[in-house]
């Protein structure tokens, strides 16, 4: 059987506050899904219960334990223990699927690597997005290599090592060749002449056509990323951006139109 006296004369040095309604008001701050007022609790708990004593003797005897009876806004409720937030955090990951742009990107990135943002635009027949390889750096399974040494100094993009663990690589050269996308059904049996999937190599080593990256380089995309083209005008790079990110079906319209 609790002994309600003894549990008040421990927290509070009130003798006379009714241990039932201290329970009650309990009772209601741990189930409420928002804070209390003191005129809710008032409400719920028996005519006459001295609700500031039972806040009083609440808050004493919580204030030592896991849970604590905290007031904000002139409303209370229970919470955790502040020096206990560091177990109760729980991390966890959003998953998000890469668009089909991005993805387009990725795999030109990891088969021809160091390959500049120009050379990916060449590859894939449209041009890429900022937001794109965006995406990938912010990811890390794409980082930034150097500058080629080419007129405008554009920067060179290769796979990472996150991009070797995330897929289950033991070094890029894991990648499927020509026969085995085939037989996954994820190329054509019938290419074109002359196509062929590059052995890749994410040697760390720049080549001869490359030069190290500058401290600046932070903003990679800068003018000199374009391989001396000037920066489009707005609308250019909207309609740059809306080509990139075109749907498949929006796309097979295209080619059935062709």
């Amino acid at each position: 059987m609790i002994d309600g006296t003894s549990f008040l004369r421990n927290v509070t040095d009130n003798d006379v506050v009714n241990f039932e309604h201290v329970r009650m008001a309990e009772a209601l701050l741990f189930a409420a899904e928002e804070p209390l007022d003191e005129a809710t609790l008032a409400s719920r708990l028996p005519e006459g219960a001295d609700i500031p004593v039972i806040i009083n003797a609440l808050t004493a005897h919580y204030a030592v334990r896991g849970v604590n009876l905290v007031s904000t806004g002139g409303r209370w409720w229970l919470r955790t223990s502040p020096d206990l937030a560091p177990i109760l955090r729980r991390e966890s990951q959003n998953t998000k699927k890469l668009s089909r742009a991005a993805l387009e990107t990725l795999a030109i990135v990891a088969y021809h690597q160091p390959v500049t943002r120009a050379e990916i635009e060449g590859i894939r027949g449209v041009s890429v997005a900022k937001g794109t390889l965006e995406v990938l750096l912010e990811t890390g399974w794409v980082r930034l290599r150097g500058r080629r040494k080419t007129p405008g100094r554009p920067v060179t993009f290769g796979t990472s090592k996150e991009f070797l663990d995330h897929f289950g690589l033991e070094t890029i050269g894991d990648l499927p060749g020509v026969d085995e996308l085939k037989a996954a059904g994820l190329l054509d049996a019938r290419l074109p002449d002359g196509l062929d999937v590059p052995m890749p190599s994410d040697d760390p080593t720049l080549r001869e056509d490359e030069d190290e990256l500058d401290p600046d380089d932070l903003d990679f995309l800068t003018p000199l990323d374009r391989e001396g083209h000037e920066q489009p005008e707005p609308e250019a790079l909207e309609a740059s951006e809306a080509a990139d990110q075109e749907t498949p079906e929006s796309e097979g319209a295209e080619d059935e139109e062709k």
